[in-house]
């Protein structure tokens, strides 16, 4: 196995994208405007139009993401918002810094995603939202969320930080809801050199909150008609995704078809689960994420054999000391706890060769079947 095989791999996207990203910076270097300069709305109307929305706000992260459009919906303390246990910590993160309470429920064993059918039992009088997770690339089951939602008259966020691309019965992610929220971390789909996000709306006025409270709540300059915060992106950060977003595309296609040789490769392999993409699904592959028992012994061997692998996630979100104050005990979420003992994530880029794929599966396979 090749040392040089890496879980994400930047360094040959940067070469392919390298005289564009440094005319671009150099652009940014020139002119000055390193906050709010105009590759942040250049950026802002060719995401829009990408994704297929009126209005797409960039923010500094994917978490301020989720901060601001919850901010935008007016989620105050005490206010409920149902959500994911299975999830990275910034998800149920971004409801408690607001002072709202995060209610978890399960999440379907094949997606991984939240379970529609588990929602309703959830809503209480105090829920203000509903923020389901597109985890892993593959779009949560948006058409069901959104007909419970709509029937309590409560709006629906997507947590989209690791499905930009993806689609469900042809839309994109980020335009399935009231609010989308994704993420520019720099191993995301789409990644930034540092830390980035958007929020995506077809909603006028929501788009407008959502602007305020990304920089101070001000409406116009110094007249803050809210609270907000300092959430705006970079002027830079704007200047290289515009550079990736001109090769998005073809690495959309790209993952698609490496996904799907890695279930290929992996599908007669006995005590390996792959990952289940839902027909109505297009998956960005974000992570590629398969379950196998006795996790740990497979990945040291993984790992000694040069294959890195990563754990997305180990804990469920409940189960983590911040939210001791839940009071929520283990055995309360069993499809999220399972999936936190037995998942393990291979390499996943684009520029991942076929070659590599079909030796780390060889890898695999061997560990699988000796142990």
């Amino acid at each position: 196995m090749s040392a040089q095989l890496r879980f994400v791999d930047l360094r040959t996207q940067y070469l392919e994208l390298q005289q564009t990203i440094k005319a671009n910076i150099d652009g940014v270097l020139e002119h000055g405007q390193f906050v709010m300069g105009p590759e942040v709305f250049e950026l802002e109307e060719r995401l829009a139009a990408y994704v297929g929305v009126e209005h797409c706000v960039s923010v500094s992260s994917g978490t301020d993401a989720l901060i601001i459009a919850l901010m935008a919906l007016g989620i105050k303390a005490g206010d409920e918002v149902i959500t994911s246990p299975f999830s990275f910590f910034a998800t149920a993160e971004a409801i408690a810094i607001l002072g709202a309470i995060p209610v978890f429920v399960d999440v379907d064993p094949e997606t991984y995603n939240l379970e529609p059918n588990l929602i309703e039992a959830a809503i209480t009088p105090r829920c203000r939202a509903i923020m389901p997770v597109s985890l892993f690339g593959q779009c949560a089951e948006m058409d069901s969320i959104n007909t419970i939602a709509e029937r309590f008259n409560i709006p629906v966020v997507e947590d989209a930080a690791q499905s930009m691309g993806a689609t469900y019965n042809q839309r994109k992610s980020g335009a399935l809801s009231m609010v989308g929220c994704t993420s520019f971390f720099p191993s995301k789909p789409l990644g930034c050199y540092g830390d980035g996000g958007a929020c995506f709306t077809d909603d006028d006025s929501l788009a407008t909150a959502m602007r305020e409270s990304r920089a101070h709540g001000e409406d116009r300059r110094y007249h803050h008609k809210s609270i907000g915060l300092n959430g705006r992106l970079d002027t830079i950060q704007a200047a290289v995704l515009l550079a990736k977003l001109e090769i998005f595309e073809g690495e959309v296609v790209a993952r698609e078809h490496l996904g799907a040789r890695y279930s290929e490769l992996l599908s007669d392999v006995e005590g390996i689960t792959a990952p289940y993409i839902a027909p109505e699904n297009r998956s960005v592959y974000a992570q590629y994420t398969i379950q196998v028992a006795n996790r740990a012994h497979v990945a040291e061997r993984l790992n000694a054999a040069g294959v890195p692998t990563a754990i997305h996630y180990p804990v469920t979100i409940p189960e983590q000391p911040a939210f001791d104050y839940l009071g929520i005990s283990r055995g309360t979420f069993p499809v999220s706890e399972s999936l936190a003992d037995q998942v393990l994530s291979l390499p996943m880029h684009p520029y991942l060769e076929a070659s590599s794929q079909q030796m780390m599966v060889a890898a695999l396979t061997e560990i699988i079947t000796t142990s």
